[in-house]
């Protein structure tokens, strides 16, 4: 838990008023302190209503053995949430009362992380007297990426040990053209690293390994529809290593498998479409083979790529807070009841009050 000493309000370091909060839709200036929080990673940006990225701080909590533990993971966020806190007030050289606005990752995620973000919001919000927003965590990595790339309107490939979705705006909303139907490709890479003895994080080491390999094990290759399946490619691989298939060769076939489909499903929504955009975000978006599938894929359709710095690819609270930007200046309010966590909140649900096109 966050604990804060109550202070008086004076004239920040870098001549920001700590008095007078600046809460019209539209005020020249408003500075958002975002908390994230849905899985592994406890994070807090600070950025403000031009965009500027003041902050970015985190922690990333790392298993001792086996996948996240959600009780585990929740409570090394509460005991690093001071931390991350005075850090990114520290970068940011300005003081809590600065603040103009408190967003946090309301879902979709893992229940007890969720709810360790959600306390930390609420108690900053109160205390300091500011409105407070929950933000789809799912959008969040869209808009940080919109904002960064100054991409108008992709269809986005986003990729993350706990999302794979593919999502494009439309009617007011981002509707998902496509989405695993059992596992995301992250726990995919990750588990299939766990089980061959491949140290945490799974993913990175599996890409370097993949490298390396020079032959193509077949492997199932699952796209039903518009949707994904990595399950059973996952376990045929791991299958194929205990039968002493060379563990090079089966990370590349892998990543070359799975990346395939997801390269696919993609270009059937940019086909449909007809947006000349794409975009690749979450945390495997940090994987350099699967940025040079996609961008070959973007420049087929004349549509330019985009991915974000790795920085803003993965969880982070500065996401968090430029989406709770957006969304109080478009004119939405939540009240403290309203902030209760929504662990299935799904992208399609979220009215995207901000944009029209």
């Amino acid at each position: 838990m966050i604990l804060i000493r109550k202070k008086s309000l004076g004239v920040s370091g870098n001549g920001i008023s700590s008095g007078g909060h600046r809460f019209g839709i539209g005020d020249s200036l408003m500075i958002c302190l975002g908390i994230e929080g849905t899985a592994h990673t406890f994070g807090i940006g600070i950025v403000d209503s031009t965009g500027r990225v003041l902050a970015n701080a985190t922690r990333t909590y790392f298993p001792e053995q086996g996948g996240i533990h959600p009780r585990e993971a929740a409570q090394f966020h509460a005991a690093q949430a001071r931390a991350v806190l005075d850090e990114a007030l520290k970068t940011a050289q300005i003081e809590l009362g600065d603040v103009d606005l408190v967003a946090f990752s309301q879902g979709p995620g893992l229940g007890p992380v969720l709810r360790t973000a959600a306390t930390a919001a609420r108690a900053l919000a109160v205390w300091l007297g500011v409105p407070i927003i929950g933000v789809n965590h799912c959008v969040a990595h869209i808009e940080i990426g919109r904002l960064t790339e100054g991409a108008r309107d992709p269809v986005t490939l986003y990729v993350s040990g706990g999302n794979t979705q593919v999502i494009a705006f439309d009617a007011g909303r981002y509707r998902v053209f496509g989405e695993t139907i059992d596992i995301p490709i992250g726990n995919c890479l990750d588990a299939f690293a766990r089980e061959v003895g491949i140290p945490h994080p799974g993913g990175p080491a599996v890409e370097r390994l993949a490298r390396e390999g020079r032959n193509y094990i077949p492997l199932p290759y699952v796209v039903k529809g518009m949707d994904l399946s990595f399950s059973g490619l996952m376990t045929e691989a791991v299958r194929r290593y205990r039968e002493g298939a060379d563990i090079k060769d089966l990370c590349y076939s892998l990543q070359e498998t799975a990346f395939a489909a997801l390269v696919e499903v993609t270009e059937r929504a940019v086909a449909h479409t007809e947006k000349r955009e794409v975009m690749l975000t979450g945390g495997v978006a940090a994987n350099n083979r699967l940025r040079e599938m996609l961008k070959q894929m973007a420049e087929e359709h004349r549509a330019k790529f985009f991915v974000p710095p790795k920085e803003f690819c993965g969880d982070q609270g500065a996401m968090i807070a430029w989406n709770g930007i957006l969304a109080y200046r478009s004119g939405y309010r939540q009240s403290l009841r309203e902030t209760e966590v929504r662990q299935r909140w799904r992208t399609d649900e979220v009215e995207v009050t901000w944009r029209r096109s």
